[in-house]
């Protein structure tokens, strides 16, 4: 159990790559977005994409059921004892951003019973467009809307659309049958987010969720290097620290 998290959550978490014992902690995404956006269907076939090559874990929110995680099981996308459920009993985000206990519990225990881990999915709950994951908890946060909700949605922006560090446009195969202008999602999209990634996906079909695997395989090399990456000695720290000064 680790229940030793302070009330301010501080970023200790996502500071360092390197758990207490030395080794290194798993890469934690979060993966948000309204209702119906399908998270979880992009959850598992991420699952699907990269288990063949990387030790990974799911950390599914539901408010009052576990009904996404027993989705994962009955698709078999990992085996059981790598996929596990929080029950929120209040609004999505809180568990998420505000009181991230049960949701760094639930994934330090996956680490310390199935470790070690290369990657952990942390999927909220759904939740409206400020949904956002608390640094404290996750590393990288994935924000996924879909067509059927309204072509509008990237101009409404808000917090999860803005900010997080890939949005996913999903069910774009949809878009015929509701009327939804791709292209005007894509220069919305450009607009509120600048420079920030975003993914017009349909998992239907081919590239399916292999452009959004590409980029959790990109942000995970970036993490090992940092993690690799050779840390001074104290002395030769306390000596440069001092030079800088």
């Amino acid at each position: 159990m680790h229940l030793d998290h302070s009330t301010t959550y501080p970023e200790r978490h996502s500071a360092s790559a390197v758990r207490a014992d030395g080794s290194r902690r798993a890469l934690r995404v979060g993966l948000g977005g309204p209702v119906g956006s399908g998270k979880t269907a992009t959850v598992a076939a991420l699952c699907r994409a990269l288990r063949d090559r990387l030790s990974l874990a799911v950390v599914t929110n539901d408010i009052y059921t576990r009904e996404d995680a027993a989705f994962l099981l009955r698709e078999a996308v990992l085996p059981p004892e790598r996929i596990t459920a929080v029950e929120t009993g209040a609004c999505p985000h809180t568990a998420i951003r505000d009181d991230i206990s049960a949701n760094l519990e639930a994934v330090e225990d996956l680490e310390d019973e199935v470790g070690p881990l290369d990657l952990v999915l942390v999927e909220s709950g759904g939740d409206n467009l400020t949904a956002t994951f608390s640094k404290g908890l996750v590393d990288e946060q994935i924000f996924v809307i879909d067509v059927a909700g309204g072509d509008d949605i990237p101009r409404k922006g808000g917090p999860g659309v803005s900010t997080a560090d890939l949005l996913i446009v999903n069910k774009t195969d949809l878009a015929p049958f509701v009327g939804s202008d791709l292209e005007g999602m894509a220069r919305d999209a450009r607009q509120q987010r600048g420079e920030l990634p975003v993914s017009f996906q349909s998992l239907r079909g081919e590239p399916g969720v292999e452009p959004v695997a590409d980029w959790v395989r990109a942000r995970l090399a970036d993490w090992t290097g940092a993690a690799d990456a050779p840390r001074p000695e104290p002395e030769r720290a306390a000596a440069h620290a001092g030079h800088q000064a």
